[in-house]
């Protein structure tokens, strides 16, 4: 884990008395007192997971004496607490974590989407296996519609707690738009199968080519189930609302990559237009270029307001896809049932709308076109509610409160119905929602969540740990990118890597047994624990308050109170 570079030694002498000279000293009324934290890492995963404590376990593993291998399965245990789908949120997760990441103000973040691919990728592997909560099971059934991230991650937390559950799913395959709107080179498909086929061991039935709504009345579900989770995403994309857009060569972004992901062939030729800036859009562009196009995206603000995930923005122009800024498509020339031409007027950037961004104003008399063999329009999505119309009031989407409760009784939701967001925020809600439900089904008042106060950079001691850069994985080149169209494009780290990197946390707010509060006290108030990793402890009665152990516990662990 960490590593001390500077260890003062503990002074020699005994206890406080006249005669050691201690009356000289500064004194005080505070004492020491252990302060566990919460690491900005969890504070940013929306989710919540555990991030300190699974990538802690492996950088402490030798000196806790276990094996790695024990570690590896003891940090998935951790994961899977929260995420049934490790390997997959490895892949796919922006990773808000490492934003706030304290070790970002000295040498870079902890690279925690890379370790948590890194232990997914190992629990499949070796085979590891979801485990029950306990061998209770429950006589009520609840019903999970839409088998996503969110519909998933409700399923498994309620099969653990020992409820039958059915998923009903729209489409072929399980897997919502992990598997139908995230090309192979992200998240191999397999990948997710596997995934997905652990929960199903856990008995939860999933049914596929089953749409609520139109195969099955939502009104039988409320009949048959005690419970309904709703987590049908936002498959259906909107075209762009300008003239002439509805040819044979105009499509959503949902459904270009709904397409190429069940295995149709699609045929872009060879200038391929992108409408849009998020995820789905360079999603659409860069597999337009492993198809073979000339791909162009045609945004209406400047870089600084995409909203697409960083590295995927890189990779797609190291891809040689082009980026056009400040323009919007006003209309589209046609041969037939087949559009030629985008036309386009150039945006300047106004005052800030409701979502912070500056709103792009048109410039008068500035238009131009680009040429098209195909046009994708990926400006955004939204459910389907074909069969569902109760689930949501107007053009509102569903409405739940905090615990995924809706209007409907019985009935919950999560996910991309709710708002789009990232797969993190799906899985929380699935997860939310799940609680709930069991919460209401035996009719158990949860305990209030107390949350610890997050550890911010400024009370760590940066400068005790060793400086180390981050591991980075092997990613392949933009030449061999290309000449595959499912080939992932970044590896796993290593294992030595994997924990080499583990071992960069800082463990911010928690004790990862240094020893250095021992070596600072002069008048034996801290006891050191007698196994590694155990907890430290203070004879008071000993103890003048001079801070020392506070001021110079690395970590942020101890307080003076």
């Amino acid at each position: 884990m960490a590593k001390i570079v500077k260890k003062v030694a503990r002074p020699l002498g005994g206890l406080r008395s006249q005669s050691s000279g201690s009356s000289s000293r500064e004194t005080s009324p505070l004492r020491p007192v252990q302060v566990l934290k919460t690491p900005p890492c969890s504070e940013g995963c929306p989710n919540g997971t555990n991030i300190r404590e699974f990538l802690t376990v492996i950088g402490q593993s030798e000196e806790s004496g276990r094996t790695y291998p024990e570690s590896f399965r003891k940090a998935w245990e951790i994961l899977t607490e929260k995420n049934p789908l490790p390997a997959v949120c490895g892949r796919v997760c922006p990773h808000p974590c490492e934003d706030g990441c304290n070790r970002g103000h000295k040498d870079g973040a902890v690279s925690v989407n890379n370790l948590e691919r890194f232990v997914g990728d190992y629990a499949l592997e070796n085979g590891f296996k979801l485990q029950r909560l306990s061998e209770t099971t429950y006589p009520q059934k609840v019903a999970v519609i839409g088998a996503g991230p969110a519909g998933l991650s409700c399923a498994y937390q309620l099969a653990r707690r020992g409820y039958s559950v059915t998923i009903y799913e729209a489409f072929s395959k399980p897997g919502g738009m992990l598997r139908y709107g995230i090309p192979d080179y992200r998240l191999p498909s397999d990948v997710l199968d596997k995934e997905i086929s652990r929960i199903e061991e856990l008995g939860v039935e999933i049914k596929c080519n089953k749409s609520v709504g139109r195969d099955i009345p939502y009104a039988e579900l409320q009949k048959n189930y005690d419970a309904i989770f709703v987590g049908i995403g936002a498959h259906k994309g909107r075209l762009l609302g300008v003239p002439n857009e509805e040819a044979d060569n105009v499509l959503t972004g949902t459904q270009f990559l709904n397409r190429v992901n069940s295995g149709e062939p699609v045929e872009v030729g060879d200038k391929v237009l992108v409408v849009g800036a998020g995820d789905t859009a360079i999603d659409a562009a860069r597999v337009s270029r492993r198809l073979g196009a000339d791909v162009t995206i045609v945004y209406r603000r400047t870089r600084n307001e995409m909203p697409a995930i960083k590295e995927e923005i890189a990779g797609a122009e190291e891809e040689g896809v082009k980026l056009v800024f400040l323009a919007a498509p006003v209309d589209f020339e046609r041969n037939g049932t087949r559009v030629t031409k985008m036309k386009c007027q150039r945006m300047e950037l106004g005052e800030p709308d409701a979502s912070g961004r500056r709103r792009p104003v048109p410039v008068p008399d500035s238009f131009f076109s680009l040429d098209a063999s195909t046009v994708i329009a990926a400006i955004s999505q939204e459910p389907d509610f074909t069969g569902l119309d109760m689930l949501h009031d107007g053009k509102e989407w569903i409405m739940a409160d905090q615990d995924g409760t809706t209007a409907i009784a019985n009935t919950y939701a999560g996910g991309d119905d709710l708002e789009l967001g990232l797969v993190t925020i799906a899985i929380f809600n699935g997860r939310r929602a799940a609680e709930t439900i069991h919460n209401r089904l035996q009719n158990i008042q949860p305990e209030p969540e107390q949350k610890p106060p997050v550890i911010t950079y400024d009370k760590i001691i940066l400068s005790y740990y060793e400086s180390k850069l981050r591991n980075e994985p092997v990613r392949l080149s933009p030449e061999e990118r290309l000449k595959d169209l499912n080939r992932e494009i970044t590896s796993a780290l290593t294992e030595a890597q994997a924990i080499d990197e583990a071992k960069r946390c800082m463990s911010c707010g928690s004790c990862f047994d240094c020893g250095t509060c021992w070596s600072y006290c002069q008048d034996q108030v801290i006891v050191k624990p007698l196994t590694k990793h155990g907890s430290y402890k203070y004879k008071l009665d000993f103890c003048i308050g001079c801070k020392k152990c506070a001021e110079n516990c690395p970590c942020g662990y101890i307080e003076m109170k």
